[in-house]
């Protein structure tokens, strides 16, 4: 990996929730049985279309079956780094956040979890989501954080990486999951500030640079 002197000025670390703190395998295997399809024929067609740059959510209508109501217990899967990874960030000094597109209940839900961050938001509250621009914009806003100061981390780069970079920040892009191991074989990946293979690695990473 290469030398992180260029993030020496972030002073705020923002993190994507899906992929990125909670592990969604248990949510996208009780949504094809709510649905009444295999969670293999659901995955292998989540992988296909993200490979194709389709939007994911055409996999219930490619199965014949209608989407199932949206769970929304995310806190008891999360990554093991990822608990560790926030606090380790905050010892150090760093800001931290949380936003994604998430249903309402995810932002107690999170803080339930153990998770502690000066902002934790969803996008069902700000009536706005990734990848539209005015997402990060509002990250800024309620922060009250210059752009160049702040390390997005995320999963994806269409909802990610090339939104949070449009807008001025740093961006973290995490290769796990379906979209962070698909994503990371395109050339955009190369726009990303840095690539890690884990939160642990991108912890290290920013309270060892000095």
């Amino acid at each position: 990996m290469s030398e992180l002197h260029h993030l020496t000025d972030v002073r705020a670390v923002v993190f994507d929730v899906g992929e990125t703190l909670v592990d969604e395998t248990a949510q996208w295997t009780r949504a094809a049985r709510a649905a009444g399809v295999t969670p293999f024929a659901l995955m292998g067609m989540l992988g296909a279309l993200i490979e194709r740059g389709e939007d994911h959510r055409a996999a219930w209508r490619i199965l014949g079956v209608d989407p199932p109501r949206r769970g929304e217990q995310i806190g008891t899967d999360l990554y093991p780094d990822a608990l560790p990874c926030l606090a380790r960030l905050a010892e150090a000094g760093y800001r931290i956040g949380i936003a994604g597109n998430q249903p309402e209940v995810a932002e107690r839900e999170l803080r339930d979890a153990g998770f502690e961050a000066e902002l934790i938001a969803s996008s069902a509250v700000w009536n706005v989501a990734k990848p539209s621009p005015d997402f990060f914009t509002r990250v800024l806003r309620t922060m009250n954080v210059e752009s160049s100061s702040v390390l997005y981390v995320g999963d994806r780069l269409d909802n990610d990486i090339l939104p949070a970079r449009s807008v001025g920040m740093r961006t973290a892009f995490i290769r796990r999951g379906p979209w962070g191991h698909l994503h990371a074989r395109r050339r955009e990946v190369e726009l990303a500030d840095v690539v890690v293979n884990s939160l642990d690695e991108l912890s290290r990473m920013l309270t060892d640079q000095g």
